[in-house]
């Protein structure tokens, strides 16, 4: 009898951590049913419901195609649907993606019944106070109508992102090395970091805007400040806690000290570098957009103070939902190095 009960509870949609080989072809295709159907339902409450609220239905021109925010909105739940069914194909051919998403098979069904109830609400009947909380179709029309200026914005704040991130993680992980490794470099810098990392990046706005030639060159600077605290303390935390065994093996091999610091203690301290890298990321940006709000001529920030002027709330929603995309892609980006420079550690932890 315990037997039993232990197979049936295997091939439960929330039971435990599946195997590829447990998860049948089967399961794998109701999973994908489930998935889509979910957002099937949004695109047919779009279509079959009537609009009760008043409203525009402007017409976009894109090539040699017409388009209202419904039909749009319609043809991204399209896709989305699209690319969560190739999801589905490619974990038919690969067993270690087949647990996963079936696990996420509710959720994913989730989240179309509730695009379709907010956009009932919001869109057909607009029972949310408006403009505030405008409807999902209202919110993808803002790429019809202003797509190239929030594509422009969009770069900018990449651009600022890049330079700032990669500057202060470069000069994080090097100060991360000295301050670890070398005694009379800690003892000297380490009290500037913890007193310069208890003080919230934006707080040197001021003082940036006054020294930095421009605005451009202000932000970045808050940038590298707001990533260099975190980055430099795993670090340095990772380098000294490097085993003593393994420094004495390599001096016992004759190794100096650059082949100490550089092939001993820092692969030894990379989960924490990457925990550091990880964690200034999220704060950057968040201090790139607060800089761009606050006198930036450009960026995402700077589009979302332009459209609350004009209590164009749908591109502000439009720019979140941007910020979302692209900060997902950021930390897909990083999890894939991650992954790949600590593939030794594949399997160690659950």
């Amino acid at each position: 009898m315990q037997k039993t009960h232990s197979n049936n509870s295997a091939h439960h949609p929330g039971a435990g951590n599946l195997t590829g080989q447990q998860v049948s072809g089967r399961r794998l295709l109701g999973a994908a049913v489930f998935t889509v159907s979910g957002f099937g339902i949004a695109i047919l409450s779009n279509w079959l419901l009537p609009q009760v609220a008043e409203t525009t239905n402007a017409v976009y021109e894109v090539g040699a195609v017409t388009l209202t925010r419904n039909s749009f909105y319609r043809l991204v739940l399209l896709g989305i649907m699209l690319i969560y069914a190739l999801g589905g194909v490619t974990a038919w051919f690969n067993d270690s993606r087949r647990p996963r998403y079936v696990k996420q098979a509710a959720f994913r069904f989730a989240m179309g019944i509730v695009l379709a109830v907010y956009d009932l609400v919001a869109t057909k009947l607009a029972l949310t106070p408006q403009p505030f909380f405008p409807g999902p179709a209202e919110i993808l029309e803002s790429f019809l109508s202003d797509g190239s200026n929030i594509f422009k914005n969009m770069l900018y704040s990449l651009r600022l992102f890049g330079a700032g991130f990669l500057l202060g993680t470069l000069l994080g992980v090097s100060t991360g090395i000295l301050i670890g490794w070398f005694p009379r470099a800690y003892y000297w810098i380490y009290p500037v970091l913890k007193i310069t990392g208890v003080i919230p990046a934006v707080a040197w706005m001021p003082f940036a805007l006054t020294v930095f030639p421009t605005a451009f060159s202000a932000a970045v600077f808050l940038i590298i400040i707001c990533s260099w605290f975190t980055v430099a303390s795993q670090t340095s935390f990772g380098i000294q806690n490097t085993p003593k065994t393994q420094l004495e093996a390599a001096r016992t091999l004759g190794g100096n000290t650059f082949y100490l610091v550089f092939h001993v203690a820092v692969p030894q301290a990379m989960p924490q570098v990457f925990t550091g890298i990880t964690t200034a990321c999220a704060s950057s940006f968040t201090c790139l957009v607060i800089a761009e709000m606050m006198g930036q001529p450009g960026g995402l920030g700077y589009y979302i103070n332009i459209a609350k002027v004009w209590a164009a709330y749908h591109k502000v929603f439009a720019a979140i939902l941007v910020m979302a995309i692209l900060f997902s892609l950021i930390l897909a980006i990083l999890g894939a190095v991650r992954s790949y420079v600590l593939r030794w550690q594949r399997g160690q932890f659950k």
